[in-house]
């Protein structure tokens, strides 16, 4: 009798694992539409208080053809992208729905050091001789969110 509830309670915790698996792997992955939709402006300004950095992004002429995955998520590899993919989703999901989302929203410093080596590998060949340390938007002002186009946002 004691072995088959041992016996049940295996089955029962492997089925659960099984299953807390399977959410894990969808949530992460998801169907490949949710995956591209999830990489567009329109769903990060969906969910984000961001309409002023949406509509300066707009507004910013050949900047306007890419998405913001491209210059705030990490492009070397795509594991590295899916995973700070997963974890500055998470903590816009928790500032969003908690309630707590900064007035002004600022670049972290892990963000800084992502959208400069996002700005020398899209400009690579036009910024070989200069010196790639010194963030571009320091001399590229009107690349920021806050001054962009004929716009300019707090």
């Amino acid at each position: 009798m004691g072995s088959t509830r041992t016996g049940n309670r295996v089955i029962y915790l492997v089925t659960g694992a099984l299953i807390v698996l399977a959410v894990a792997l969808f949530v992460l992955f998801g169907p490949p539409k949710l995956l591209a939709k999830s990489s567009t402006p329109d769903f990060c300004v969906g969910c984000h208080t961001m309409e002023s950095q949406y509509e300066s992004w707009i507004h910013t002429g050949a900047h306007r053809r890419i998405k913001c995955v491209d210059c705030h998520l990490p492009n070397e590899n795509p594991a590295m992208h899916y995973i700070w993919k997963s974890i500055d989703g998470t903590k816009d999901a928790f500032f969003f729905y908690s309630g707590h989302v900064p007035e002004i929203i600022r670049l972290s410093d892990h963000g800084e050091k992502v959208l400069q080596k996002n700005c020398v590998r899209c400009h690579d060949t036009t910024v070989t001789h200069i010196d790639n340390e010194r963030p571009c938007w320091k001399c590229h002002r009107r690349i920021a969110h806050t001054r962009s186009g004929a716009m300019e946002t707090l």
